[in-house]
């Protein structure tokens, strides 16, 4: 029986050079490569088609777009999903994917699972965590061998391999509906100040057009349309990445801590994922309650660190999906946003859900006796009084 390996596969300089690699090297038979389409360019994913056809044994490319959004994206903007100040992409995708390449796995009746990670990042443990679940055996050329970038492009190179990365230009770049990372090459410098050329989603902001004012509308914490228009959630994304991009909006430079404890540079896109999150963040604080509104934003960092570590099969994250679910049932509404330069600045928002009460608020309102909050300022702060009263003495 051939003695077959499933391979997540990109089209990438990694991915690529791990299918020779795993029969040269680990004597598999035939490597089975799938290609899981997140939102990635379309060139991309044909080209990585292309690729995989002509130098794997069978190649699977699986559209998992709708999935990716309604599964995914969408409990982590519920979430407020957020990672040492940036918005998680790549991370929230791996599980998908390696779901898709387990089952393709199982159909093939295949001996093992592979992946392109080094063993530096974090996409070992956020695929691992998923391939572990079975009793397939595990394999990361990448890892296993100590491999290097110059070292990959040379094999790639001698083994007639495309691959449209360079030594001059080792930009390692992923991908999906919700994200774009760059990193790799002298941006691995934090000192060094990144050429235009790496952003293909955002405009500099200093080139970018005059204010433009949208309006997105939500339903129990979810986006479902655009300036009153009813969109589907890959639609809606895809057409917010552009308007947000031209205006610049959702580029971050960032040093970020990874899972392993390393320190690295990361350079992202994430146009719509910038204006949603914000647009989300402000309706929550118009319908949830202070006490909700402190309480979840303990419940929304734990759930970005087990999200950006890939552990979404950990029991505490169903659980406080659980808790999350039930605080967004309430959080439908417009939320209004001018996008200007780079920035994006909320200007209005409205909800039939809002603990807002015109009335009472107003200073021209008499509905609220004043009166009435005088015996609260009396207790306000009397412990703090006393105090200085005992050491005044």
């Amino acid at each position: 029986m051939s003695k077959k390996v499933v391979l997540a596969y990109s089209g990438g300089l990694d991915t690529s050079v791990c299918i020779p690699l795993l029969k040269e090297e680990y004597g598999y038979d035939e490597v089975i490569t799938v290609a899981v389409n997140v939102g990635q360019p379309e060139e991309d994913v044909k080209q990585a088609e292309e690729k995989a056809q002509k130098i794997s044994n069978k190649h699977f490319t699986i559209d998992a777009r709708d999935e990716f959004v309604q599964d995914y994206i969408f409990p982590l903007i519920k979430a407020n999903g957020d990672y040492e100040g940036y918005v998680m992409g790549t991370s929230i995708a791996r599980p998908l994917i390696a779901r898709k390449v387990v089952e393709i796995a199982l159909k093939e009746n295949a001996v093992a699972l592979a992946h392109g990670c080094t063993g530096k990042g974090n996409d070992q443990l956020r695929f691992e965590a998923i391939f572990r679940l079975t009793d397939l055996d595990v394999v990361a050329p990448m890892r296993d061998m100590n491999l290097t970038r110059e070292w990959e492009i040379e094999y790639a190179k001698k083994h007639g391999i495309p691959v449209t990365v360079t030594t001059a230009k080792p930009w390692s770049v992923d991908e999906n509906i919700w994200s774009r990372s760059i990193e790799g090459g002298k941006l691995e410098d934090p000192a060094f100040i990144p050429p235009e050329e790496i952003y293909q989603w955002t405009v500099s902001p200093v080139n970018a057009p005059d204010a433009q004012t949208l309006v997105i509308g939500f339903e129990k914490g979810v986006p479902v349309s655009l300036d009153g228009t009813k969109m589907g959630g890959v639609e809606l994304i895809v057409k917010l990445n552009k308007i947000a991009g031209s205006h610049g909006v959702g580029r971050t430079d960032m040093i970020e801590d990874r899972v392993l404890g390393l320190k690295a540079r990361e350079n992202y896109e994430h146009p719509a994922a910038t204006v949603l999150l914000t647009a989300h963040k402000d309706l929550e604080k118009l319908v949830l309650s202070r006490a909700e509104l402190k309480f979840k934003k303990m419940v929304d960092e734990q759930w970005s660190e087990l999200a950006y570590s890939g552990l979404v099969d950990e029991p505490l994250y169903h659980d406080l999906n659980a808790f999350i679910d039930k605080t967004q049932e309430r959080v439908t509404g417009t939320v209004t946003v001018k996008l200007y330069k780079g920035s994006v600045m909320i200007l209005a928002r409205s909800s039939p859900c809002a603990l807002y009460s015109e009335d009472m608020v107003s200073f021209d309102s008499a509905t609220i006796n004043q009166k009435d909050a005088e015996g609260y300022a009396k207790y306000h702060g009397f412990q703090a009084r006393l105090y200085k009263k005992v050491i005044g003495k």
